[in-house]
């Protein structure tokens, strides 16, 4: 029972703070992230504006800050100027202080300045979201103890906590500690689990980080993305329309040559193309070469194994020595592992012309099939057939 304007069970206050909570996190994903920090959609006024204002009334957030800071962790990810990077200030710090180390970033100029572009700057953002983002929580306050008396305190502190738990602390705490990769991204960022409905699709941040500017953070049939879900009704109803999506490949059967669709295909799949590289070579020469070995050199190649498709720059010291001793008693498995490194610099050549990356694409086919490696020869073989989907 209340003594507010409302007289609803106790359910029923659950009930409504799980749904104004959960709607603050689709601002979160939807609008602040998705739509404004990296231009994957747009929304319609109405939406957009709503959401804004709703994010006053329950963070104070404004956009501008947020978006800046969320820019900055993608540029300078896992360094010492990324924001709010477990790897730096330790998961314990980013967990319960998350929200702090926000404010500190959107206090940065130079940051506001250099990745805050682009962002409302409206009338309402410059006379009332900006010089006043304390009076939007306060009149969330006021009205959740005005509809459900003492009670509605308890409410809006809930609300208060939500994004810093969830958002500021869980997904740049764990989405950058612990989890599965699908994708071997530069960076430490996991899916801490394949559902993303609590923190709104969030929960794929591997995901994200493979695919930045995607409005769709879902990528296999087993992922759900309640962000996305609510963005594809959105879209239905005409509020919204989607501009950038994961990238998908296609085979063009009887194509024995990389061609320029070949390389467009393998440059936006490049995490798809080394996840299968490693699946399909790494893993098949590794099978082939341990029936070879005797006990102890096998030994050292089982604690090799996980560390094949790894992405390079994320290796330990330890774990380069392992990766290394292991290639140092197969040769084959060394000159597979180089292919692979090879194949990767082609893309990370950022200042050369298309000719150049698509005839480097031709030399690496050419050189894959006379390795005399059988699983390479046939990646080799596939590799020219990749298409860019509906293309």
């Amino acid at each position: 029972m209340t003594t507010g304007f409302l007289d609803v069970p106790w359910w029923g206050l659950v009930l409504y703070t799980l749904v104004v909570t959960h709607l603050t996190i689709i601002g979160v994903t939807v609008y602040l992230h998705r739509c404004q920090a990296h231009r994957a959609l747009d929304l319609h006024p109405l939406i957009s504006h709503f959401l804004r204002f709703w994010l006053w009334l329950t963070t104070g957030m404004e956009t501008r800050q947020w978006v800046a800071v969320h820019r900055k962790h993608h540029a300078k990810v896992e360094g010492i100027e990324d924001p709010h990077s477990p790897q730096v200030y330790g998961i314990r710090k980013v967990l319960l202080e998350g929200a702090e180390l926000y404010r500190i970033g959107a206090k940065d100029e130079d940051t506001l300045a250099r990745y805050g572009h682009g962002c409302p700057e409206d009338w309402v953002e410059r006379n009332v979201y900006g010089p006043h983002t304390s009076k939007g929580y306060l009149a969330m306050m006021a009205i959740n103890i005005a509809l459900f008396g003492p009670l509605g305190l308890t409410i809006w502190a809930v609300q208060m906590m939500w994004i810093p738990v969830f958002a500021a602390g869980v997904i740049n705490g764990v989405g950058h500690y612990a989890g599965y990769r699908k994708f071997e991204t530069a960076d430490t960022s996991t899916n801490i689990v394949p559902w993303g409905t609590i923190i709104g699709g969030e929960e794929l941040h591997n995901n994200h980080h493979a695919f930045a500017s995607s409005a769709k953070f879902s990528v296999q049939w087993y992922e759900f993305d309640i962000g996305w879900m609510y963005i594809s009704i959105l879209q239905f109803l005409g509020l919204a329309r989607v501009k950038k999506l994961p990238p998908r490949m296609v085979e063009v059967p009887g194509k024995g040559q990389p061609d320029a669709d070949t390389l467009s295909a393998v440059l936006a799949n490049r995490f798809h193309v080394m996840g299968q590289y490693a699946r399909v070579v790494l893993l098949q020469v590794y099978r082939d070469e341990m029936k070879r070995m005797d006990g102890q050199k096998r030994a050292v190649m089982r604690k090799a194994k996980s560390l094949l498709g790894r992405e390079e720059s994320m290796l330990s010291d330890d774990a380069r020595a392992r990766l290394d001793t292991a290639l140092a008693h197969s040769d084959t498995l060394a000159r597979a592992y180089l292919f692979k490194q090879r194949l990767k610099a082609i893309w990370q050549e950022r200042t050369a012309s298309r000719e150049r990356l698509l005839q480097a694409l031709g030399e690496w086919c050419e050189e894959a099939e006379a390795s005399g490696i059988a699983a390479l020869q046939e990646f080799a073989r596939r590799l020219p057939r990749y298409s860019v989907a509906n293309a």
